[in-house]
């Protein structure tokens, strides 16, 4: 099993999405018996796309400038690493109601038109099939999927966008509220989508 791991939070060793991430990978290592984990931390930032990077994804590649490629090269390498995993394991810190910038950077740099989507008669279509998604979500005092949590189903929607539709939540809600009762939900949750006791999530 191939896993990509993301985490955008801006906190290090504190992180509770990031924190939930490095569990879900373990018990997915403990379930499989060997994994093969890519780890892609967002923490330190993305660039934002800009005209010339929007001009060069729409340049058909075999047109494309060296210029063009290198501009695009970034999001080539992001892409793949999603097209190479069987498993995304992503983490969702909720700010202010949303998913942080460095994660929306990352989805803008990977939702690209004819390489991971493209418009059909029909409408869209995902171009991304065959893979699992797990959400690790961590809010602070929102309820994840209530109508303040615009984090969780925007994730939903865009993964379901490129083609991931089997997407699971491990959600460490209200973390301000009450941590441990948070914190025992999430674990209890790893368990039952790993299939593995409690105490090995």
């Amino acid at each position: 099993m191939k896993i990509l791991t993301i985490n955008s939070s801006a906190r290090g060793q504190g992180s509770v999405s990031k924190q939930l991430t490095d569990e879900l990978v373990a018990a997915l290592e403990d379930r499989e018996g060997r994994v093969l984990a890519t780890h892609r931390d967002l923490s330190a930032g993305l660039p934002f796309v800009h005209e010339d990077w929007v001009a060069a994804n729409y340049t058909p590649a075999e047109e494309r400038t060296a210029a063009q490629r290198e501009t695009l090269a970034l999001s080539d390498t992001l892409v793949a690493e999603i097209q190479d995993a069987d498993v995304l394991v992503i983490g969702v810190p909720v700010y202010n109601f949303s998913i942080p910038a460095t994660l929306k950077t990352w989805i803008d740099l990977i939702a690209r038109a004819r390489l991971t989507f493209r418009y059909t008669e029909q409408g869209p279509e995902g171009l991304v099939k065959g893979k699992k998604a797990y959400l690790a979500v961590a809010t602070g005092g929102v309820a994840v999927d209530s109508a303040a949590d615009f984090a969780t189903p925007y994730m939903r929607h865009l993964l379901g966008f490129i083609g991931i539709t089997d997407v699971e939540i491990v959600a460490a809600e209200r973390i301000n509220v009450d941590a441990a009762t948070a914190m025992d939900a999430a674990r209890a949750r790893i368990a039952e989508l790993v299939h593995l006791p409690p105490q090995a999530a």
